[in-house]
């Protein structure tokens, strides 16, 4: 990679989000504004116990939805009620950071999510921390994946840590970065 490339939003977040939450928060310094640190792609694959070669084509579709190897998470303890050995595969993760992570970030709020039926936005349930979990039903959305080759339809999970300190914060985070929140009433 370049050394001077810097992603579209990378550049948005330092010219126009952290002046706009210095404004709404009436931060004193630009460090004092919440980043966001990580996304973390990941998707249980329960199904892997019956079907070996499952969790195999789950990890390339994650890996070709990313942009980066995905790895495969096992069980740490056995559930017989499931026929679960410990250290059997039953899911898939990837964590995103630095340039990888805003180029991810901008396909899926320009590309992913529009592709959605009847997309109305996504809910806006922080976890406490300013943190954030956008669950996917359907891993179609992403044009990086072929409709005619997938085996089965999945779902995944994408987690944004943020250093917010609180829920407003990363809600105020996102919402710059371009994430469509419903607008929800409590």
């Amino acid at each position: 990679m370049d050394k001077h490339y810097r992603p579209t939003l990378e550049k948005k977040y330092s010219d126009e989000i952290v002046p706009s939450l210095e404004k709404k928060f009436g931060y004193t310094s630009a460090m004092e504004a919440p980043r966001l640190q990580k996304i973390v792609i990941n998707s249980g694959v329960g199904q892997a116990i019956a079907d070996k070669k499952l969790i195999e084509t789950v990890q390339e579709e994650i890996t070709l939805i990313a942009g980066q190897k995905a790895v495969q998470t096992v069980s740490s303890k056995d559930i017989s009620n499931f026929k679960l050995r410990q250290g059997m595969p039953i899911g898939v993760k990837v964590t995103l950071r630095r340039e990888r992570m805003y180029e991810f970030l901008e396909r899926l709020i320009n590309v992913a999510l529009p592709r959605i039926r009847d997309f109305k936005g996504v809910s806006s349930k922080f976890d406490g921390r300013g943190n954030y979990t956008l669950g996917i039903s359907e891993q179609i959305i992403f044009p990086e994946i072929d409709i005619d080759k997938i085996s089965k339809i999945l779902g995944l999970e994408i987690t944004f840590v943020t250093s917010a300190r609180s829920d407003e914060e990363g809600t105020a985070l996102l919402k710059e970065f371009g994430i469509p929140f419903k607008n929800e009433k409590k």
